[in-house]
């Protein structure tokens, strides 16, 4: 069974096969810098390290581009509230994304370009547009684009010009030819600092100082990055319209070609089910999240809810995750893996993962594998089925770490003391004083400490 993949832009599932054989060129749109990732970012980065990971996992050699938009409204308010430079600013915030992303073991990307690194780029696809009609220069000095004069807009989100309404970021401004146009190129404002400013010259042409707009950014450094027609675009659901929808007019209209064969778009995350937003008040940032969990638990309950899908976020809910990412550390704490160099798909378990995987990333029914695996790893003790648990849970990015080390996390109890008490019930109960090795374990379970009896002795785990 080969890839088949959801495109928002054709509404279905499609076989998926890359432009170039072999080889896949992926971007996806990444984060604005002016303030720590919140739970939407890990859901979207989480969904994308996914989609790699398979695409890896399948044979495919892959150029994935995440970009960061180190430019904006909310950079420049931040930056002057904090009395900062708006690279300093940045730094720190692209510093602290890393740390988040790492810590959840999301594969960094192929490239990672800045914004402020391909203005020129950007005004040069002004340029483009502007020489076919579809840019023209408004009276406050922003080079806008003229949206009905692209045949194809509308055709990501599906609607038609009538019933498409100015989204998120796109203000309705005088000056425009008509409430959908967008801003290309910003016009500086007196009141904004010089570390705002670029110049606007482009060939022989002057836009004036300014910054770009936000869409031009991804289109330009897009197809600076994968070239001009590329086969996955990707994020969350919320950059359907008008953000992609934008990057396709954009894009297409200035090249005459497809940008993207696929689009993908992950659900967003509720609390409540209530979309989490800054504006509600209801977010929380990855690291306070990890503060409480630890991060396999955070990807496993991010990854086990199919990507499309609405991810509904509660401590219940990470709970849950961790007492199931427990059952399966568990059967790989019984019996050691035996070590897989290559998985063998043919073998029923690992091609039921496959088929999974291969309808749109199926996580949901995949992690149901890892649970067949576990249980016959626990009835049989077979190390090699350990040993596929463990090689098809590294295809997610789960269960690469020291069983006993995840089931024992979370305690801050003396080990030694722990290992000590274990000793002093087994020979306890090598002296048939069964009521003080019962008194042992009790007063261990009263501390969080759970002990298992196993063949190979007596192991311990932090109580659920």
């Amino acid at each position: 069974m080969s890839l088949r993949i959801h495109n928002t832009l054709t509404r279905g599932l499609e076989a998926f096969s890359p432009i170039e054989p072999g080889h896949v060129r992926m971007y996806v749109c990444g984060m604005t810098v002016y303030d720590y990732c919140h739970l939407g970012h890990a859901r979207s980065m989480m969904a994308f390290d996914v989609v790699l990971r398979w695409l890896r996992a399948s044979g495919y050699r892959v150029t994935y581009v995440r970009n960061v938009t180190d430019i904006d409204d909310k950079i420049i308010q931040r930056a002057v509230k904090n009395g900062e430079t708006i690279r300093a600013l940045t730094d720190r915030m692209i510093d602290a994304l890393h740390e988040d992303a790492d810590a959840l073991g999301i594969t960094r990307p192929t490239h990672e370009p800045r914004a402020t690194d391909h203005v020129p780029g950007m005004l040069s696809l002004v340029s483009r547009l502007e020489d076919k009609g579809l840019a023209y220069r408004a009276a406050n000095g922003d080079v806008n684009y003229a949206v009905r004069k692209f045949g194809g807009y509308g055709k990501l989100s599906g609607k038609s010009l009538d019933e498409l309404r100015a989204g998120e970021r796109v203000a309705v401004e005088a000056g425009k030819d008509d409430p959908l146009d967008f801003v290309l190129w910003k016009a500086a404002k007196p009141t904004e600092p010089d570390d705002a400013k670029w110049s606007g010259l482009s060939g022989e042409r002057d836009y004036g100082s300014g910054r770009p707009g936000w869409h031009i950014e991804c289109s330009a450094m897009s197809c600076a990055m994968l070239g001009e027609s590329f086969d996955i675009h990707g994020g969350g659901v919320d950059l359907e319209f008008p953000h992609h929808e934008n990057e396709i007019a954009q894009s297409e209209g200035a090249s005459g070609q497809p940008l993207a064969r696929f689009w993908m778009h992950n659900g967003f995350v509720q609390i409540d089910n209530v979309k989490m937003s800054k504006s509600l008040g209801n977010f929380f940032m990855i690291r306070d999240v990890l503060a409480k969990y630890d991060a396999e638990t955070v990807r496993f309950f991010i990854v086990r809810t199919h990507y499309r899908s609405a991810l509904n976020y509660s401590d219940a809910h990470l709970d849950d995750a961790r007492n199931a990412l427990k059952r399966l550390y568990t059967a790989l704490d019984a019996v050691k893996p035996a070590s897989v160099a290559a998985i063998d798909w043919s073998q029923p378990q690992a091609a039921r993962f496959k088929a999974a995987m291969d309808e749109d990333f199926g996580t949901p029914e995949a992690v149901a594998v890892l649970f067949e695996l576990a249980s016959e790893a626990n009835r049989s003790q077979s190390a090699e089925t350990a040993g596929l648990l463990k090689a098809l849970g590294g295809c997610l990015g789960l269960l690469q770490g020291e069983p006993q080390a995840f089931l024992r996390a979370g305690t801050t109890v003396d080990v030694a003391a722990i290992e000590a008490a274990i000793a002093q019930r087994t020979a306890a109960k090598a002296a048939r004083d069964f009521a003080e090795a019962d008194r042992i374990r009790r007063e261990l379970l009263e501390r969080g400490i759970v002990l298992k009896d196993g063949a190979g002795g007596t192991t311990w785990e932090a109580a659920a």
